[in-house]
């Protein structure tokens, strides 16, 4: 479900990005084309001032010459004896042409000179005009597309768009800088969160050192909450044993056979469910420093007394840094699990890309998928798989779930081919 939430905040955040791209795209090619109205005409007015000038200047020297030397790419022009434009109309683009066009060579002012814009079959706005030689022939010239706005606005929005990318970039990463002590600080929640104890750096801005400083107090208070209370229970469970032991004696001396026996079971199962429940809540508050651990002399240890039901594969050396009284009681209550309620545990160890396994599979009757998570709740049994004859609490797997969770590893549930139960335990390793 939270992997669901961030995708669709990823796609929200996308959205909104390229929504933005687009607004200001539309808006800067708007904007440049306001402006390069005004900035073409006057770009084509000035070119047009000085080919008057320089034409009339070649024509006065080769006037055979000058449509061939003042020809362009840009502008054509031609020498005959009638002029192209006969009058100017009335316009006030032409009226701000022509008066551009002396602003830039005021020698223009007493010179006749007809100006028009014309379309052409290309759909192009072509600037053309006509001005007068002084031997009474006509200089008629085109100024090419005088509308062609489009690379002027297409290169100003590149700039733009590569300009509002890299500001864009430098607000992300100035971002995540910023907000690295919010993700430490989530990541440090979720780890509180699943019972290990993480020391937040009390750094940064004000807030986020208050902010930390109250997280680490509220550890302190959490853990010392739970290890009173484990201690508490251990402490009733260490009395109860004293009367139990009285029981004990008491029914050996009892000279009903049968009778005795009863009592003696009953003790039995009162002492087996107080060992568990003081491993369970020793888990709660155990503390363990990292080092490294050989998994198959681990494991070896923890089979050996198992006889013929536990079978162990390590078909190399698996030597990891983890904690290793957590993870050995953790899977001896997990082996213990498996010999209990099957005829035959296998136990395997993987390594995958640094990430150590491993996997306790076993013949019995198993788990149905429904109660994967339930088996995770302290006392939760099964009637099918246990019943009243069967011992165990139901603190077994819930034990060894508390102690990997609380030093960074877990554990997982599947099927086996036979209907077994098949536990993945990804053991924690310590940096």
């Amino acid at each position: 479900m939270a992997g669901m939430k961030s995708l669709r905040l990823s796609a929200y955040a996308a959205v909104l990005v390229v929504a933005i791209g687009l607004v200001q795209a539309i808006a800067s090619v708007s904007f440049y084309r306001s402006i390069d109205a005004h900035t073409l005409r006057e770009d084509h007015a000035r070119r047009v001032a000085e080919l008057l000038v320089v034409s009339e200047r070649v024509f006065q020297s080769q006037p055979e010459a000058t449509a061939r030397v003042m020809t362009s790419n840009h502008l054509q022009v031609a020498v005959a004896t009638r002029p192209s434009v006969s009058r100017q109309a009335a316009s006030d683009e032409l009226t701000d042409l022509d008066a551009q066009i002396l602003r830039w060579e005021p020698s223009l002012a007493d010179k006749a000179i007809h100006l028009a814009i014309v379309r052409t079959q290309a759909d192009r706005r072509d600037f053309i005009g006509s001005m007068q030689l002084a031997d009474g022939r006509w200089l008629n010239f085109q100024s090419q597309d005088i509308s062609s706005m489009w690379p002027i606005a297409l290169r100003a929005t590149w700039m733009t768009v590569v300009t509002a990318a890299v500001c864009l970039a430098l607000a992300l990463v100035a971002l995540r800088v910023l907000t690295l002590p919010l993700r430490r600080m989530t990541q440090a929640t979720r780890m509180i969160g699943s019972g290990q104890r993480v020391a937040i750096r009390e750094t940064g801005p004000t807030d986020l050192r208050n902010l930390a400083h109250s997280m680490n107090e509220m550890q302190d208070r959490i853990a010392h909450l739970v290890e009173d209370q484990a201690r508490s229970f251990e402490a009733i469970g260490h009395d109860l044993r004293t009367p139990l032991a009285r029981h004990k004696v008491a029914a050996e001396l009892v000279e009903d056979a049968e009778l005795g026996a009863l009592l003696l079971g009953s003790v039995a199962e009162m002492e087996a469910l107080l060992d568990s429940l003081q491993s369970f809540l020793r888990a709660q508050h155990l503390r363990s420093d990292p080092e490294r651990v050989d998994l198959a002399e681990l494991l070896q240890a923890l089979t050996t007394p198992m006889g013929d039901c536990a079978r162990l594969d390590c078909p190399y050396e698996a030597v990891v840094r983890t904690y290793r009284e957590p993870v050995q009681l953790a899977l001896s209550a997990l082996v213990e699990n498996a010999c209990r309620y099957g005829q035959q545990a296998h136990i395997t160890v993987h390594n995958r890309a640094g990430a150590w396994t491993v996997i306790i599979a076993d013949d019995g009757p198993g788990i149905p998928d429904r109660h994967f998570e339930d088996v995770l709740e302290p006392f939760f049994r099964l009637d099918e798989a246990r019943g009243r004859t069967t011992r165990g609490f139901g603190l077994g797997i819930p034990t060894a779930h508390r102690l990997l969770a609380r030093f960074g590893g877990g554990l997982s549930f599947s099927r086996g081919e036979n209907g077994g139960l098949i536990v993945t335990v990804r053991l924690p390793v310590a940096n």
